[in-house]
């Protein structure tokens, strides 16, 4: 199949506002735009400023409409019980209309916050879909993160409702979520009026009289109501409207609160679905993320349910429930047509399964591609699937600010070359574009900033919350007439996007600046090494020095001082001596955030003998540990 991708971005080039109002067809309006783009409101400019629409609508309501209420909008598949629901968009839409009453009653309409504290659980999603009914902005919070972080989440969005449940579910553990939410309500100096709390079977948490409200029994009134004729319609609100605010982590310590807005995020959703994902009705994607975080936000619930497709709400971990092939048995048991992924779980299975045998034991066979996204993709790990799947494995890259992919390999109008390494070209509303220093824009091939020219597409952040002035300060100001992504990359002559890292991963060794992601890739392709982070440690002849961490197969028997010989010959044949890459440190593990995103300004932090703060956002406290023994030895 040939590509349709060089047409369609030059169809977005010719006519930006033209190709995304022929975009805006695919959702329902309840008053259509007649324009696309005002570039005087807002920051740089909003989307669709007289469009009205709803987006649960356009999820749910339409769907059933339509005569397809039977089908299945969620299949809810925990690893930890063992117990799975498949729930049709009609019963969807019921348990949302049946919430949505219960926050009407507790007073949240247009405009007020909702805070969401869930496991991966359908309860999240209704959560979500019942706030864009009444016209509320939700906010959520990865389940189990700290009570501090939250209080601070609390405090900035100023939620009227929280939701929450009475605990999470690890492989060896339960999460309490009660206290900590308890805790953080102390610790908040907003104090919000309500809290609905869904008892799981797991544990069953204590209950403050007067502002906490039992879920099943809100439910319970709530259907009851609604099979007595209650209406609860879903409310109008501008395209311009906040649909959620998402925090993300800031460099101050204060979080940013990126905003999402309805109409142009609930296009860029449904264009993507098709064009990148190629996954529309009736068919089932599976995105192993989270509903905490922007993948889980865009591809887990808004994306799938917006073209009326099956999406995979997943309550586990890519290995030890029970091993490293429990993504392939759900992708083969409910006939996930893809899947989306972070690197950082591939390899965590090549670790396990080094030989790449257990797809195998699976029926594939409606399984089509591998979607990679959240931080880069080595080579040596995309080979490892390919290899193990006999299917595209697909890159792709983008951020919480952006909302959908930057760059990729759109599979949906045919797929161009795999370039391993790249998460492919820029898709229709990027411009991306590869800056000096100085703002000024570098040959192909060429290190620099990645930036992005304005205006933003829609889907991607208006604005921070209640922040403008911040969000200019942290976006806009390095690069007059650009976003900053805050990457560091290349694009090579055939429009290719090569992403090394964080700006500040690119590290200076006596002059030289050098990609410590360019290490990483070497490090990686040694045949024992199953992941690895390389980072710049201070060092007083040469500014910094490459410091490199590796995990080792659990199938390898080789010498580990052999291994390190090995790997720095690997760096200096690759890079040069300029690289003046000599020390390796072997871990059993990397410490890491609860979505996968390697945690190197700590290990950093911990190579130099700075004091740091343990990341809020960090999987196991323990691996730091881990990483401070092996420095230290």
């Amino acid at each position: 199949m040939t590509s349709r991708y060089h047409e369609t971005y030059a169809t977005w080039r010719r006519d930006p506002e033209g190709f995304w109002l022929a975009a805006a067809e695919d959702i329902t309006w309840t008053r259509k735009p007649t324009r696309a783009f005002d570039p005087a409101a807002g920051v740089y400019g909003h989307w669709f400023p007289d469009g009205e629409c709803n987006t649960c609508f356009n999820a749910l309501d339409r769907h059933v409409e339509a005569g397809r209420g039977d089908a299945i909008a969620v299949i809810h598949d925990s690893a930890i019980t063992g117990r799975q629901r498949h729930i049709s968009y009609r019963d969807l839409l019921r348990e949302v209309q049946a919430l949505a009453a219960s926050l009407a009653d507790l007073g949240v309409g247009k405009g007020d916050r909702v805070l969401i504290y869930m496991p991966m659980v359908p309860e999240a999603i209704v959560s979500m879909l019942a706030c864009a009914r009444v016209g509320a902005i939700h906010s959520v919070v990865f389940g189990g993160f700290a009570a501090p972080e939250l209080a601070t989440r609390i405090d900035d969005a100023t939620p009227k409702v929280i939701l929450s449940a009475s605990c999470g579910l690890e492989p060896t553990r339960k999460v309490e979520y009660k206290p900590l939410l308890d805790r953080a309500i102390d610790l908040a100096a907003h104090k919000v009026s309500a809290t609905i709390i869904l008892q799981r079977l797991e544990l069953e948490c204590s209950m403050v009289s007067g502002r906490d409200h039992d879920w099943a029994a809100l439910r319970a009134a709530g259907l009851a109501a609604i099979d007595a004729g209650r209406d609860v319609p879903c409310v109008p609100v501008k395209a311009t409207d906040p649909l959620y605010v998402l925090y993300t982590s800031g460099t101050t310590g204060k979080p940013k609160g990126v905003v999402r807005d309805n109409g142009g995020y609930m296009i860029a959703l449904s264009w993507s679905m098709r064009a990148i994902f190629d996954t529309d009705e009736g068919e089932t994607f599976f995105c192993a993320s989270d509903v905490g975080w922007v993948v889980g936000h865009s591809y887990i619930v808004y994306g799938p349910l917006l073209r009326g497709a099956t999406t995979i709400l997943y309550e586990g971990k890519p290995v030890g429930t029970p091993d490293a092939g429990a993504f392939w048995r759900v992708a083969a048991e409910h006939g996930a047509k893809a899947l989306i992924t972070a690197p950082t779980a591939i390899r965590g299975m090549r670790k396990e399964d080094p030989e790449g045998q257990l797809p195998a034991r699976y029926d594939l066979s409606k399984f089509e591609a591998l979607f990679l996204a959240g931080e880069r993709a080595d080579p040596e790990t995309l080979i490892w699937a390919e290899e193990a799947l006999g299917c595209p494995v697909i890159d792709h890259w983008w951020q919480t600010e952006s909302g959908w992919p930057i760059a990729a390999n759109p599979k949906g109008l045919g797929l161009l070359p795999v370039k391993r390494g790249s998460p492919g070209v820029a898709m229709p509303g990027f411009d991306i574009r590869i800056l000096d220093a100085f703002g000024q824009a570098v040959e192909a091939n060429e290190m620099g900033a990645i930036a992005l020219k304005l205006p933003l597409p829609p889907g991607a952040l208006p604005s921070l919350w209640n922040a403008d002035d911040r969000f200019r300060e942290s976006y806009l100001e390095a690069y007059p007439g650009y976003y900053s992504t805050s990457d560091a990359g290349f694009v090579d002559e055939e429009g290719y996007v090569y992403v090394m890292g964080r700006t500040d991963d690119v590290i200076n060794v006596a002059g030289h600046r050098l990609s410590t992601g360019e290490m990483e890739e070497a490090v990686a392709g040694h045949p024992a090494v199953a992941e690895c982070a390389v980072i710049g440690m201070r060092d007083e002849l040469k500014g910094e020095l490459p410091c490199g961490f590796v995990v080792l197969k659990n199938a390898s028997r080789q010498d580990r001082s052999e291994i390190e010989r090995e790997l720095v010959a690997l760096v200096r044949d690759r890079i040069g001596p300029v690289a003046a890459f000599k020390r390796v440190i072997v871990v059993d593990r990397l410490p890491k955030t609860r979505s996968g995103k390697i945690l190197r300004r700590t290990m950093k932090a911990i190579v130099d003998r700075d004091e740091f703060d343990m990341p809020a956002t960090i999987e196991d406290p323990a691996a730091i540990d881990d990483v401070k023994r092996a420095v230290e030895g």
